[in-house]
């Protein structure tokens, strides 16, 4: 069974930094695509970035590119989400998602495995 956790949410100022953290059990994230999605209050799930072929590739939306970066450490098979320069339009919870395919995938539906989410609220 895969679990996901993640960690590292907060309340923060416009402006600021957070740092997210994914922790996975039951399998390594190694191969596999890893992502980001966030949610707002009354809307949909979003993707933002994600990471595949072991890190080698990642991709965002175009609303935080250049802001945030996404990483991830193999071999405490954690996945990372650094977010700076935080907008108010950023404020969501926060999910990690990975998958059962090697393939990339932007898509909520192509993510099998999610963590529990994360509050993000940035203030202005």
């Amino acid at each position: 069974q895969v679990q996901l956790v993640e960690s590292g949410g907060g309340l923060v100022q416009a402006g600021a930094s957070l740092r997210l953290s994914c922790e996975a059990s039951g399998r390594t994230f190694t191969n596999y695509p890893v992502a980001w999605f966030r949610q707002a209050p009354g809307k949909e799930r979003e993707f933002v970035a994600s990471s595949w072929r072991n890190g080698l590739m990642s991709d965002y939306i175009d609303a935080v590119k250049g802001r945030f970066v996404i990483s991830r450490d193999n071999a405490k098979n954690t996945v990372y989400l650094q977010m700076n320069s935080l907008k108010p339009e950023d404020t969501a919870v926060y999910y990690c998602a990975t998958r059962s395919h090697i393939q990339y995938a932007r898509g909520v539906y192509d993510y099998d495995y999610w963590g529990q989410g994360t509050q993000v609220t940035v203030s202005s």
